[in-house]
């Protein structure tokens, strides 16, 4: 009998957190998400300068495909919401980045680089918000990362772009998609689950859960 209730125990499944838990932010999350912004900052800033050699290689071949090379700008909040979990946290980490970019310095000036920045970030939210922020596999993770793109990249037609003809405009929200869903995507669903099963993401869901896979 004992035996019976201790198999049964060992094999219930993990509660089911409270509801509206994803509203509610600890220090942890502020803490961490914190970290990701900066870090992801920095990458950007690497991103602005290294996109310059294949920008100029691809523009020729083909007007628009340097969408391409967005990628590297879309991940933050992605990967902020993958970890964290909780409402405003792709727009929040998106935006520090962004806030970094700017405030070291970059070709595109503080104020839209700020504007792109929570754009990014909302489009990735809102896919988070499409699933009520319960699921986080890699087919949403991708439709995040191709959220980020979409409204990255349709800013950029309006600021940067304007009066391009419908080819460009196709070439580069196709190109600029793609490299979304799987740049920021894909491989930031990838990256938070490498980093979730090194155990230092066990104080957020998605370290338990990475645990519990094991």
């Amino acid at each position: 009998m004992s035996t019976s209730t201790s198999t049964s125990a060992s094999t219930k499944p993990p509660a089911t957190p409270p509801a509206r838990s994803f509203l509610r932010w600890r220090i942890v999350d502020i803490v961490v998400a914190s970290v990701i912004g900066v870090a992801a900052g920095l990458i950007f800033l690497a991103w602005n300068v290294g996109y310059l050699g294949p920008k100029a290689l691809l523009e020729p071949l083909l007007p628009g495909v340097q969408g391409l090379l967005d990628g590297p700008w879309l991940f933050a909040g992605v990967l902020g919401g993958l970890i964290i979990r909780k409402a405003g946290a792709a727009i929040y980490v998106e935006l520090l980045a962004a806030v970094v970019s700017a405030l070291i310095g970059n070709q595109w000036g503080g104020f839209l680089t700020l504007e792109a920045g929570l754009v990014q970030g909302l489009g990735a939210e809102l896919v988070f918000l499409l699933f009520f922020y319960r699921r986080w596999s890699l087919p949403v993770a991708i439709l995040a990362g191709a959220g980020a793109a979409l409204a990255g990249g349709i800013n950029n037609l309006v600021l940067w772009y304007a009066g391009s003809g419908p080819a460009f405009t196709t070439i580069y929200l196709i190109s600029t998609v793609i490299s979304g869903a799987v740049i920021a995507g894909a491989l930031s669903w990838v990256l938070a689950r490498g980093i979730a099963a090194t155990g230092a993401l066990d104080r957020f869901g998605s370290g338990r859960e990475a645990r519990v896979r094991v």
